[in-house]
């Protein structure tokens, strides 16, 4: 998994690259402790700046919060068209790209994953990161708009796989679900459920 994994902690940063170093500063705290670890005294004490200096970059709490799940969205995307860049012409393989992904860095990074459906904590109405998810979005409507069966539109399958592959992630960070294996195929349980809704949603010849 090559999703960037920002959020180490500087010593200092260098003159106007404050908001750099309070990113950095907010993703080591949330992954350490999650969403709720992300406040503007703990980014900016963690960043080594006064408590009234993030202000000049982020509004408040939520401005920075979104901040970060507009990158996680970002760095999402850009391992799903790397991957896809090497994935061939066939829709199942292609689509396996997106669900491989998302529970990849689901399963990693639990509290990056958890923030970016946090609606409560998060500006909705933010364009980057509106921008950063349709990207995602935009991008396996794409895959099923060229290739995808006349059954259902491409964006009700889009929500099918979408809603599927968080549904899982999100039981298994939250521990109702353990991994496993499936009986038949051997696969880890994460693959097996992805062939298993590919098996009603690809058309099969």
């Amino acid at each position: 998994m090559s999703i960037s994994k920002r959020g180490r902690p500087r010593a200092a940063y260098h003159h106007g690259n404050l908001r750099e170093a309070l990113v950095d500063a907010a993703f080591a705290l949330l992954d350490e402790g999650g969403a709720e670890a992300v406040t503007i005294r703990a980014v900016a004490r963690r960043a080594g700046v006064t408590h009234a200096a993030p202000a000049n970059h982020f509004a408040d709490r939520k401005a920075l919060l979104t901040a970060l799940a507009s990158r996680i969205f970002e760095d999402l995307s850009r391992e799903i068209s790397r991957r896809l860049a090497r994935a061939g012409d066939g829709l199942e393989a292609r689509l396996r790209v997106f669900a491989d992904a998302v529970l990849r860095f689901g399963l990693a990074s639990p509290h990056r994953y958890r923030l970016i459906w946090r609606w409560d904590a998060l500006d909705g109405a933010d364009a980057t990161l509106q921008g950063a998810m349709d990207a995602i979005y935009d991008c396996l409507i794409a895959e099923l708009s060229v290739q995808g069966s006349e059954a259902l539109d491409p964006h009700s399958r889009t929500i099918a796989l979408w809603s599927m592959v968080h549904g899982y992630v999100s039981m298994r960070i939250e521990g109702n679900l353990v991994p496993g294996r499936d009986k038949v195929t051997g696969e880890p349980r994460e693959k097996a459920i992805v062939t298993a809704l590919l098996e009603g949603i690809v058309p099969r010849r």
